[in-house]
């Protein structure tokens, strides 16, 4: 049996990884606000996972723009380009091996209607013993401030950023974006039960050159009465094989 998980229209391995697939990616994928007809930026792809989601999405357009998938980490890299090219949209789609500020600095600015990051989010403590896993997870590797000042740079005017962090991390990340002149613009409350407390926010970010910043929060309940809810089954049943 091959190694990774199943999809409704595609397979990830996620061997050599730092990150296995998740539900925060398929959240995020499901989840982000994508332009078909232009180029999509996938930052920090790990196997690969939100570019194949993103092509799934954007399939059916006329003309669907190129994506492009980035990490910092080798394995990552190589393990995205596997999968891409078992997948229905292999042309559309490649992983290449970059430091997100070099790559960033040698591309015209503005050029991504949609950029898509899982990024990593611890800021202290001890780090994996696995390079790969520690690389994935911690922002030695990409700082948030990093992050932000890169994503203002290769959004176009009317582009949006989404990203997925954990509720203190996320809130943290949204005070810190106008500092880059950004504005969050969506943000969803993940909770895994309705007597849990929020763990995961996906976040919308543009510019504020063109943007205002909104502060319209909506929830979304994962399990209720001892199965998926209905809105996680809505967001996530064109990608589980089994919603």
């Amino acid at each position: 049996m091959a190694k990774g998980f199943t999809f409704k229209q595609f397979h990830v391995n996620d061997h050599g990884c730092g990150m296995p697939v998740s539900t925060d990616g398929v959240l995020l994928g499901a989840w982000a606000t994508l332009t078909p007809h232009a180029p999509i930026l996938d930052i920090g792809c790990g196997s690969g996972i939100l570019a194949l989601m993103a092509a799934q999405r954007t399939a059916q357009a006329s003309s669907p723009g190129h994506i492009t998938a980035i990490d910092i980490d080798s394995g990552a890299v190589a393990a995205a380009n596997l999968n891409f090219s078992a997948s229905p949209w292999a042309a559309r789609l490649q992983a290449v091996q970059a430091d997100l500020a070099d790559w960033t600095a040698q591309h015209t600015a503005g050029s991504f209607e949609s950029i898509v990051c899982n990024p990593p989010y611890f800021n202290s403590g001890e780090q994996a013993n696995c390079q790969a896993r520690a690389t994935a997870r911690h922002t030695d590797s990409l700082p948030h401030a990093t992050l932000l000042a890169c994503l203002y740079t290769l959004l176009s005017d009317t582009g949006t950023a989404s990203l997925i962090l954990p509720q203190y991390e996320g809130e943290q990340l949204i005070a810190a974006a106008p500092a880059h002149h950004l504005v969050c613009t969506a943000v969803c409350e993940v909770q895994s039960t309705a007597n849990k407390p929020v763990s995961r926010l996906l976040i919308a970010l543009a510019r504020d050159t063109a943007a205002t910043a909104s502060d319209t929060r909506t929830p979304l309940i994962i399990h209720e009465s001892g199965g998926y809810s209905a809105d996680f089954t809505a967001l996530t049943r064109d990608f589980y094989l089994k919603m």
